[in-house]
């Protein structure tokens, strides 16, 4: 593993633990303070609206991811791209692309950009 997928492991599986656990606050604060939000909901820039649209899950939500591709963009900042299984118990599951970039902040590595494609 390199180091760059070392990180974005970590905050992942952090962020995997958050979304099962339906843990929106936990989840939120994975996320940079300005953080673009793009999930299958209109976007929003913000913990606050990462927090909401985490709560609006259903209970039994549970994210497993792959990673794809990683980049080392900068010293600072790593891209992800990623496949991610969205299970539900109650309906089928949905299978996204999920590109986020990580970037290193006072606070550790966070999420500054998360958006979510279906195709």
């Amino acid at each position: 593993m390199t180091s760059t997928e070392a990180v974005l492991r970590d905050v992942l599986d952090r962020w995997q633990a958050g979304v099962d656990g339906h843990e929106p606050q936990q989840v939120a604060d994975l996320f940079t303070e300005d953080a673009i939000f793009q999930g299958l909901h209109p976007y929003s820039v913000g913990r606050p609206g990462i927090a909401a649209y985490y709560d609006s899950q259903p209970a039994g939500l549970t994210a497993a991811y792959r990673i794809v591709e990683t980049r080392d963009l900068a010293d600072d900042l790593v891209l992800g791209y990623l496949a991610v299984d969205f299970s539900f118990t109650d309906r089928p599951t949905i299978s996204v692309h999920l590109s986020v970039l990580v970037k290193r902040t006072a606070e550790g590595w966070r999420i500054a950009h998360y958006q979510v494609s279906r195709l």
